[in-house]
């Protein structure tokens, strides 16, 4: 069901009317003053609230700045230590590198240890083959001089 033009029109006549009767009887001049008073103070405060978001957004920026001064202080701090710890590390490696040169020096005298103790295994095994040869020689020279004592007797 759809409204014709002239109701509408009549609609929108009386429409102020209506509301003002709907609001405690006041008249609609009043209705309309009291509606800007409020629209006025809406503004006000609308205002006065961006204000306020813009001091808190200005304090934010503060802190933010602030933080940032702090942790570039403690970048540079982080990176002083990190150049102390830096060259204490070295300074161990080459202390580490020190003792490493000197294990090998000891390495390098017990190598000739070593070789001194394989020279004289090999010559007191040659020494034993020597003895062990005559000792065969001996027993051999002693049994043919048994068996050949023996064939004349």
């Amino acid at each position: 069901m759809a409204l014709a033009q002239e109701d509408i029109v009549f609609i929108k006549q009386h429409l102020g009317e209506w509301l003002a009767e709907q609001s405690l009887g006041k008249p609609p001049v009043v209705y309309e003053v009291e509606l800007r008073e409020r629209m006025v103070r809406v503004e006000e405060e609308l205002k006065h609230q961006r204000e306020l978001m813009l001091q808190g957004f200005e304090q934010v920026d503060k802190r933010i700045e602030q933080v940032d001064k702090r942790l570039d202080l403690m970048k540079a701090d982080m990176d002083k230590r990190l150049d102390l710890m830096k060259a204490d590390m070295d300074k161990r490696f080459e202390q580490v590198d020190k003792r490493f040169e000197q294990v090998d020096k000891r390495f390098e005298q017990i190598d000739k240890r070593f070789e001194q103790v394989d020279k004289r295994f090999d010559e007191m095994l040659k020494r034993h083959d020597r003895h062990f040869m005559w000792l065969v020689g001996f027993i051999v020279s002693g049994v043919m001089v048994v068996i050949g004592a023996m064939r004349y007797l």
